[in-house]
């Protein structure tokens, strides 16, 4: 369903060590702008209908209206000059006007 990177896993490890909660990690479609579509990550709980993947011990559920936007994804932790941050990026959706091919 989603790929996550080896950054985005250590990432979610340090922030996150133990999910003695249960809530897991939702991405979600949040939108569409000209560089296509905007995705989000939240911590929340498993819903009827979601659909889990798993990487490296972190769960991530993706409701069923996201998961045909979802399909292909890469979730991402980048450290820039400009700021750090989760990112996610889709190519099999192709963008909008921008073409910059992030969210």
């Amino acid at each position: 369903m989603i790929e996550v990177t080896p950054a985005a896993v250590s990432k979610l490890q340090e922030i996150r060590p133990s999910n003695e909660d249960g809530r897991i990690l939702r991405v979600y479609v949040a939108g569409k702008s000209c560089c296509g579509y905007q995705y989000g990550l939240a911590l929340d709980e498993l819903a009827d209908g979601d659909e889990l993947s798993v990487h490296d011990g972190i769960a991530f559920a993706i409701d069923a209206a996201s998961a045909p936007l979802v399909r292909g994804a890469t979730v991402d932790f980048v450290d820039e000059d400009a700021g750090s941050g989760f990112i996610v990026r889709n190519p099999t959706l192709g963008g909008g006007g921008c073409g910059c091919g992030r969210s």
